[in-house]
């Protein structure tokens, strides 16, 4: 008699017992599981599994659809590998690859055609519903590198090749989809029929493509114009062409090399040519029209204080003298903040902020005034005031900055021609290769552990478990705003990864793995992994980097 397992099953609440090596696809059909959307993944004791993997010991199981965010980066990973089989198979001799997020979806381009055309797109619809009807499935293998090296040079991957030996090791997985073969650094459905719903559309020089909306996947995510946006991403992948670090592989070689120090030396350049070339606008929209304050918005982690800070000296170069003020000291007070859906205090809110007593300071100091500048205390909720009111003289100009900064609601009794906006995130443009992109999110995430940890005692667990809700006021009043900027910063540095990789790798391997948040650890950990360590010692002070992993110059 064979021996058997006991599950729990936390979708449904229930337990059983299923004979040894039974594979979490038959476990679905075992106990008929109903789902609203096809099952892409489960996590396995906290731990994410693809469905082919088969249970040998008592395990807990949660299955996941695309309505999970992680269940939402199976179906993209997918996706982007059914879209390379399309390509091959329409286009043979060229390899697709993924450029960047936009505008909700994704923009990517073809190896060796410069232009894509609306007949290229049909052509690869075609192909793609092909596949998506035939349910291919989509399996994996674990091989000796040399094999997996041999297959990546028969293929032509030699992004995954540069990887592969920058980071050597004895076996590597494979996955399969027909006559194609690769890895794309995470779980995979089981099947192209997964598919449920694309789109790919002409955009640009490339390819858009269109995936479901996570909380209502029977529709597409609308497609929103981004065009700042877009230009500053393709500024930045096109640098880092130029400068041979496009994706890890390269990045690794070059540490390998000996070369980390020339790395930073100019990775930072660029960012000071920016902000030089940021202080310029500044001062050119100060004469030409009067803009006297600078409002600088951007999500969780991007670095907005210390660009604010690095911003101002710029600015004094010119003969422009800021004023700091923090957006956080308008707080209404704590009895009169607006609750949020559970009834609790929603900071986040707009209306957290008290917008007359605001407008009514800008009025009074662009108008020649002196104003009573209020300071909120965290502690107990209350405002206070600064000893000396502010007066600005003829050089002055306000940097403030805040997640509602491009919010025209924050500045509605002022007039536009007084305000220039800035839009800053981590917009990371290395990739891990050709079909795996590196989202931002986890960039800004590693940042923010790593802060948390150390400059505002909270564990690694505990900044998880607030990421989504995090991400969730940022979709609300961040993003919809951002190209209102005037002018957008990419506060990444290509090589910081590679020195978060020591900083993050002890926080994260203190995540439990009896609590939710194990899953997203391990999920960080092993894409940290595919780094080579830098030693943070030649950062210089004032970098922006430095306002995450400590040792600035500037004082928070």
């Amino acid at each position: 008699m064979p021996k058997t397992v006991k599950i729990i099953c936390e979708n449904t609440g229930t337990h059983f017992h299923v004979a040894q090596g039974t594979s979490l696809l038959d476990v679905i059909n075992i106990i008929s599981l109903k789902c609203d959307h096809p099952v892409l993944a489960a996590y396995v004791n906290n731990n994410l599994k693809e469905l082919h993997y088969c249970i040998f010991e008592p395990v807990s199981i949660r299955f996941i659809d695309i309505t999970h965010f992680e269940g939402m980066r199976v179906y993209q990973r997918t996706l982007f590998f059914t879209l390379s089989k399309a390509v091959r198979d329409v286009y043979p001799g060229h390899t697709l690859r993924i450029r960047h997020s936009v505008s909700k979806g994704f923009y990517a381009e073809i190896e060796g055609i410069d232009e894509i055309t609306q007949e290229h797109i049909d052509a690869l619809k075609e192909r793609m519903d092909e596949l998506i009807g035939q349910n291919i499935p989509i399996v994996h293998d674990r091989v000796l590198t040399a094999e997996a090296e041999q297959i990546y040079e028969d293929m032509g991957y030699t992004d995954k090749l540069a990887l592969l030996r920058s980071r050597p090791r004895l076996y590597s997985t494979l996955y399969h989809l027909a006559d194609i073969s690769g890895y794309m650094f995470g779980a995979l459905a089981v099947s192209t029929g997964a598919l449920t719903l694309y789109d790919l559309r002409k955009y640009y020089k490339g390819i858009y493509i269109a995936i479901p909306t996570r909380t209502d996947p029977t529709r597409l995510e609308k497609m929103v114009p981004q065009d700042k946006m877009f230009e500053i991403f393709s500024e930045y992948s096109a640098w880092v062409d130029i400068m041979g670090v496009s994706n890890i592989g390269s990045l690794n070689n070059k540490i390998i090399a000996g070369n980390s120090s020339e790395l930073i030396k100019v990775a930072e350049a660029f960012h000071e040519k920016k902000l030089a070339s940021i202080a310029d606008q500044v001062l050119h929209e100060n004469t030409t029209r009067g803009a006297r304050l600078v409002l600088i918005a951007g999500p969780s982690s991007s670095g907005k204080t210390t660009f604010a800070k690095r911003l101002g000296i710029q600015m004094r170069i010119l003969g422009l003298q800021p004023v700091m003020i923090s957006l956080d000291d308008y707080f209404v007070e704590r009895e009169k903040t607006p609750l949020d859906e559970n009834g609790e205090y929603d900071y986040e809110s707009l209306y957290a902020l008290d917008l007359e007593t605001f407008n009514d300071n800008l009025m009074t100091l662009f108008n020649g005034g002196s104003a009573d500048i209020p300071r909120y205390d965290f502690i107990t909720g209350k405002r206070e005031y600064h000893e000396t009111p502010l007066r600005l003289d003829e050089k002055s100009v306000l940097v403030i900055e805040g997640i509602h900064g491009l919010n025209p609601e924050l500045t509605k009794e002022i007039d536009d021609r007084y305000i220039f906006k800035i839009y800053i995130s981590a917009l990371t443009s290395i990739t891990l290769d050709d079909l795996s992109r590196i989202p931002t999110t986890d960039n800004r995430l590693l940042r923010r552990i790593v802060r948390d940890y150390s400059g505002r005692g909270a564990d690694a667990m505990s900044t998880l478990k607030r990421w989504q809700s995090v991400r969730k006021g940022e979709d609300k009043h961040i993003f919809p705003f951002q190209e209102n900027a005037d002018v957008m910063f990419n506060s990444s540095l290509f090589y910081e990864i590679s020195v978060l990789r020591r900083f993050a790798e002890p926080m994260l391997y203190e995540v439990p793995d009896t609590v939710p948040e194990y899953g997203e650890a391990r999920r960080l950990l092993k894409f940290l992994k595919n780094f080579i360590p830098i030693a943070p010692d030649e950062i210089p002070p004032t970098s922006l980097l430095r306002e995450f992993i400590g040792g600035s110059s500037f004082k928070y």
